[in-house]
């Protein structure tokens, strides 16, 4: 050691030490201490976890390398995704939400909805990738699913990240800067890939976290959190094929719908639910052309399941 050099004290049990969440398997996350020493594998107090990659929490030390986590620091937003059943927890602390389609495998239109839904009830800036946009036969078509959200002021960029890599960081980078971006997309979609130019230690850096996790070979079962060069972080979810949304109240769903918002207040009725009401402004505008019914169709299906209750 330098002489004059700081010594680096090691924690010891009983420390309360604070630290951020960067990955979560179960039971399992890991957690880098706010000092910028190594990641440790903690556990929850108790049974039940509610911990989300991008908390930050107090851990005591139990080990070396583990430690228990006993509290979770106030959030700023907590994105998720739940049935009438379960929930499944995304991240925490949030800025914005992106969202990579493919021009082909087919993108479901329905995920895509339900993510900006979420997205807008939490807070959140969204970005749309259309990646894969070197299948020229498949591009009209994806382009037109998507127009109606440019309409909505939703932002799309084009791209194709295995065929034209060195588009990716011009057309990202500042976006992403200084941010918290959460990452969702279907299997397929050419997610990965993605992560990879972005993250240029992605792989190295999963392979730390699983092994770390003890989750071997089932590196894609895992959300973690990436540092970016630029500055800010990117957290990859893993492929998603459905995103219940039960947790909404029926406000937070109508003021989540961008293209709902200019006609709120203007139903004959003050308590409207907007799907059979006489004298309904929302209705009125899906017949009159300035919604798009399968928008409609999205907030009846939400509204419906957010009524379910298991007896």
């Amino acid at each position: 050691m330098t002489r004059g050099a700081p010594r680096t004290r090691r924690a010891s049990t009983g420390d309360r030490i604070e630290g951020t969440v960067i990955a979560a398997h179960g039971r399992h996350y890991l957690v880098t201490p706010e000092d910028g020493g190594p990641m440790l594998q903690c556990f929850p107090r108790g049974k039940k976890s509610d911990v989300a990659v991008g908390d930050r929490v107090i851990y005591e030390p139990s080990s070396a390398d583990q430690g228990v986590i006993g509290e979770i620091g106030e959030r700023r937003n907590l994105l998720y995704r739940s049935d009438q059943f379960k929930s499944k927890l995304f991240a925490a602390n949030l800025d914005q939400l992106l969202i990579v389609l493919a021009t082909e495998p087919h993108f479901s239109e329905d995920l895509l909805g339900r993510a900006l839904i979420a997205a807008e009830a939490h807070g959140l800036e969204s970005l749309i990738v259309l990646n894969k946009i070197d299948v020229e036969a498949a591009l009209p078509l994806a382009r037109a699913r998507l127009a109606p959200y440019r309409e909505l002021g939703y932002m799309v960029i084009e791209l194709s990240a295995k065929m034209a890599p060195g588009d990716v960081h011009p057309q990202l980078d500042a976006r992403l800067k200084d941010r918290s971006t959460i990452l969702l997309g279907q299997s397929g979609m050419g997610k990965s890939t993605l992560v990879n130019l972005l993250v240029p230690d992605a792989d190295a850096a999963t392979r730390d976290i699983s092994s770390a996790l003890n989750s071997g070979r089932h590196t894609t079962t895992f959300t973690r959190l990436y540092g970016l060069p630029g500055g800010g972080s990117l957290i990859d979810s893993p492929g998603f094929q459905e995103f219940g949304l039960h947790h909404l109240t029926e406000g937070q769903l109508e003021r989540a719908f961008a293209d709902f918002r200019p006609y709120l207040g203007h139903c004959r009725f003050y308590n409207c639910h907007h799907l059979h009401e006489p004298g309904c402004a929302v209705l009125e505008a899906v017949e009159a052309g300035r919604i798009r019914p399968e928008r409609h169709a999205l907030y009846a299906q939400l509204v419906h399941e957010a009524s379910q209750i298991v007896r």
